[in-house]
């Protein structure tokens, strides 16, 4: 069957075709989708792990036990996963595994654009880059064939346009190849230094294969068209160069981007007058060409920086960009913003209120950062807040203490932030960390996590309980509070910061947005009342605007929260009816 897939879904489609048995990923756009494909099938085991390390290392372990196995991530969480990477390159499978990573350059919901093929190239692991959907799914079930007859981890790399466009691809049926029976192997399995020497010439000899496999498999394809351009490219590159070009140039597309060919680089530049390669972030494929003792032209007329586009590659070889529709109105920028009703408004006031120093940390409570709350002093990575507070409260000493706090979120507490924790009650920081548990992991589409209770899903699961959580760790001063309440949230801080031992503050409402939680009625404004102070303008809530000098409530927007009417000093904003 034909069918229009996303290519997040293709991928998972890929994965039930192939007769994989065994997911486990940690939600990261724009990853997401393929494990929330793949959970459709009741033929696939599918989970969501506390962070990216744990469910790389539990497909390892479901690939011991014979079974094809999976796990996905977004670029920077490949970071988190490149510990147990690094040895399975050396250890090799037994069932087959692929590791998804998906890219985001343009950082259009990340904090950094790095090139992932790097993290390919450094743990000497092959790459496969699909360049739509329907290469997504076939890439998927070769990835496992190359797994498994290459004795290696293989890792696809997708993209954001990839990910999230659509093209057709055709569906087959699904073949689960024969459980391979575990076998205790202490040599390959267990790497400790003696070992893993003897497994390093493994790892090398079988990179060559690789290369030797990829210069005649097809998964590289020149496509010959005029002879006096030729452009090595990958990925939604080559879509780019061919919807530029189509037949006026010739095309080396390159499906797998570690190991890079040789002979066919050379073969395909033998034919051509002036080379080029396009590829987006750095040079990967142009270094490697360059190495080769080739004459070639990229990251001279192509940016580092960024997403490139149809325009961008015409400019570039001096074609004239195509001019795209514009609106006549001027419409103003929205600048981003939490929602209506987010739980985490009323915390961000606080903070701001009392001049807080705020280390901040992954998730759409981020937004904290942005006008006109402006709460938060830094953001690095996941868990990064509650570590970076104790370091600073430790060198900075007593005044830092009673003025800094870390915020973090319910699902990146889970992934990165417990071990920080250890560490403040270890060490002893006076810091107070602040738990933002929204009850779901917010930023990435309303994914379950450890805390909770319901897994991928949906069905009742293992619950953390962060209060009892915290207490085990050494924290003897624990409270919970409601962001909702102005009074209490302020209360709450001003008695943490001033306690001269390390202390957790769990801000606990539901995300807004979920479906199951009821919201008030809209709140309305009397304008009789409104003096046009502007008081409800300084949480930043995008129900509330001025208008005619006086406040105004979208009812679409407003869930009733009250935020508002505990800033305003008139009693202007006033209940509405159910």
């Amino acid at each position: 069957m034909k069918e229009l897939m996303l290519g997040n879904k293709a991928f998972a489609r890929g994965l039930y075709e192939a007769g994989c048995c065994f997911v486990s990923s940690y939600p990261g756009t724009p990853s997401t989708e393929v494990t929330e494909e793949a959970a459709k099938y009741d033929e696939i085991y599918c989970e969501w792990a506390p962070n990216e390390k744990v469910a790389m290392e539990a497909a390892f372990g479901a690939s011991l036990a014979g079974k094809r196995a999976f796990c996905g991530m977004k670029h920077v969480g490949l970071n988190v996963a490149a510990d147990p990477l690094y040895t399975m390159s050396y250890t090799g499978v037994n069932g087959g595994v692929v590791i998804c990573v998906a890219d985001d350059p343009g950082m259009h919901s990340s904090q950094n654009e790095q090139d992932s093929r790097h993290h390919a190239i450094a743990s000497k692991v092959p790459m496969l880059e699909p360049s739509d959907s329907a290469e997504a799914l076939e890439y998927a079930k070769l990835a496992f064939k190359l797994s498994e007859d290459f004795d290696t981890p293989v890792i696809m790399k997708m993209c954001t346009r990839v990910a999230h466009s659509q093209s057709v691809v055709e569906t087959s049926d699904r073949v689960v190849p024969a459980d391979k029976p575990y076998e205790k192997n202490i040599p390959k399995y267990v790497m400790m230094p003696g070992n893993a020497i003897r497994r390093h010439p493994f790892v090398e000899e079988r990179t060559e294969k690789l290369r030797e496999w990829s210069e005649t498999s097809g998964i590289n394809r020149v496509e010959m068209g005029g002879t006096d351009i030729g452009i090595i490219t990958s990925s939604t590159s080559y879509q780019y160069v061919k919807e530029v070009f189509g037949d006026k140039v010739s095309v080396l597309k390159l499906g797998m981007v570690n190991p890079l060919p040789v002979k066919q680089i050379k073969d395909f530049a033998a034919k051509v007058g002036k080379l080029y390669v396009v590829e987006e972030l750095d040079p990967i494929i142009e270094d490697h060409v360059r190495t080769l003792g080739l004459e070639v032209s990229g990251k001279d007329k192509l940016s580092l920086l960024g997403e490139f586009s149809q325009n961008m590659v015409r400019e570039a070889f001096g074609e004239e960009a195509k001019k795209g529709v514009k609106l006549d109105e001027q419409i103003p920028m929205r600048p981003p913003v939490m929602c209506a009703g987010c739980p985490h408004r009323g915390l961000f006031y606080t903070l701001s209120k009392n001049k807080c120093n705020v280390m901040g940390d992954i998730g759409c409570y981020t937004l904290g950062a942005v006008a006109p709350l402006s709460a938060i002093d830094m953001t690095l990575c996941m868990g990064a807040s509650i570590s970076a507070i104790h370091g600073f409260n430790k060198a900075g000493g007593g005044e830092n203490a009673s003025k800094t706090v870390a915020v973090i979120g319910d699902s990146t507490f889970m992934h990165s932030g417990m071990t920080g924790l250890a560490n403040v009650a270890y060490n002893q920081s006076d810091s107070t960390i602040i738990i933002l548990d929204n009850s779901i992991t917010g930023m990435t589409g309303h994914q379950q996590n450890p805390t909770t209770g319901y897994n991928i899903k949906g069905d009742p699961a293992g619950k953390i309980d962060l209060e009892a959580l915290c207490r085990a760790m050494g924290f003897n001063r624990v409270r919970v509070v409601d962001p909702y309440d102005l009074k209490a949230c302020d209360q709450a801080v001003k008695e943490e910061l001033a306690a001269k031992e390390p202390s957790v503050i769990i801000s606990r409402r539901p995300c807004a947005l979920l479906k199951y939680v009821k919201h008030k009625a809209p709140l309305s404004v009397n304008t009789d009342k409104c003096v046009g102070c502007k008081s409800c303008m300084k949480i930043g809530c995008p129900a509330i605007s001025i208008k005619n000098g006086k406040a105004a409530i979208d009812n679409t927007l407003c869930v009733g929260c009250g935020v508002c009417s505990q800033l305003c000093p008139v009693g202007a904003f006033e209940e509405g009816e159910a």
